[in-house]
């Protein structure tokens, strides 16, 4: 039976790089529908193509070519029951709170409230039960909210690494150690980002926060819900099996698609094999997709089997950049298991990931469609 719903939603900083993927992708959106967009006071009033230096790969959408760019403000927006949120973490924070106590459901690509204890930082893909903290969220704003809430997505590189750790905690147990290292795309940085002189021909090692996000972010996605004394809701980081993650990031000169290198323990004694490690990634089916998430990719996981894949100019558009790419599984000689991970990091490490959270929210009942 065809699903006839149509959900009013807007866009916060439509006018940047991940707004921008937002735009593409929701523009053929069965139940999302385009109502408004939000940037900067310097593009507000204009029509969205004078407004937007626009960078993707396919022509901007008709279905926003006539809309004009508001400031982001909710009174522009209390006709919308969904808010994403593309905007830059300098200014995203008071902005989606001002939209949350104006009860509307904001879901935000930002880093400034994934530490918050009562707001859930979910990879679609690996933690949907955590929109539950949603409810305690309203309860212990003030003054408390019936329809607003702020869930956020997980850093880019987070993402990518943490969809293979959750397939392999589900098959195997907890996890004790994971070493990370990025190899990470320019549009991971934003528009302009890195100087062409400072990467054509380079590798920047280092980007500011990364490597903390990574080591974080993924205790918080994998450790699940716990109650204290009191019977609130909170995440338990992993403590009840103590993980441990080290990251190193760097930026190279690809253009999209977040490469990790990834080797990790497990707690249980003997390991599996790779063969088993890889059976395993490609068995992982996404809640996402058996709860009917429209965006969820058929294949959370794609094996690859080749000696050289995944790479980015090649498996980075698999399943419109929705899941993950995964090769070169085999023995670690210091851990147990060591892989590569590609992910595309302007669709499932970003907008994609929003995308998907509120479809979520819609199919639990959290946001009404």
């Amino acid at each position: 039976m065809e699903d006839t719903r149509r959900i009013n939603v807007g866009i916060l900083g439509a006018t940047g790089t991940v707004g921008q993927r937002f735009i593409t992708l929701l523009s053929t959106h069965p139940w999302f529908v385009i109502h408004k967009l939000g940037a900067s006071p310097r593009s507000a009033g204009k029509l969205y193509p004078k407004a937007a230096n626009w960078k993707q790969v396919t022509p901007i959408p008709s279905a926003v070519r006539e809309m004009v760019v508001h400031e982001c403000k909710p009174e522009h927006f209390a006709d919308c029951a969904i808010i994403f949120s593309g905007l830059d973490s300098d200014v995203a924070g008071d902005i989606e709170n001002a939209f949350r106590k104006a009860e509307l459901a904001v879901f935000s690509n930002a880093k400034n409230y994934r530490r918050d204890p009562n707001v859930p930082l979910i990879v679609p893909l690996v933690n949907p039960s955590h929109l539950s903290i949603i409810a305690q969220q309203q309860a212990l704003h003030s003054p408390p909210l019936s329809k607003g809430f702020i869930v956020t997505n997980a850093n880019c590189s987070t993402t990518g690494i943490v969809i293979p750790l959750a397939a392999l905690e589900k098959a195997f147990g907890p996890l004790e150690q994971v070493i990370a290292t990025t190899m990470q795309a320019i549009s991971g940085g934003g528009y302009p980002g890195v100087p062409s002189l400072d990467i054509l021909d380079n590798i920047v090692p280092f980007i500011s926060g990364e490597e903390e996000k990574i080591e974080w972010e993924t205790l918080k996605i994998l450790g699940g819900l716990t109650e204290d004394d009191q019977g609130r809701k909170q995440f338990d980081m992993h403590a009840r099996s103590p993980l441990r993650v080290s990251a190193s990031c760097n930026r190279v000169p690809v253009i999209d698609g977040h490469t990790a290198c990834v080797s990790v323990r497990f707690a249980r004694r003997p390991p599996p094999s790779p063969q088993q490690v890889r059976e395993a990634l490609g068995a992982y089916t996404a809640d996402a997709l058996t709860l009917g998430a429209p965006s969820a990719p058929v294949h959370t996981i794609s094996v690859h089997e080749e000696p050289d894949r995944p790479q980015p100019r090649l498996d980075r558009y698999f399943q419109e950049g929705a899941g993950v790419s995964v090769g070169r599984v085999r023995q670690c000689q210091v851990l147990d298991i060591k892989f590569v991970v590609l992910a595309n990091n302007v669709s499932i490490g970003a907008a994609t990931s929003s995308i998907i959270n509120a479809e979520l929210a819609v199919l639990r009942g959290v946001v009404q469609g």
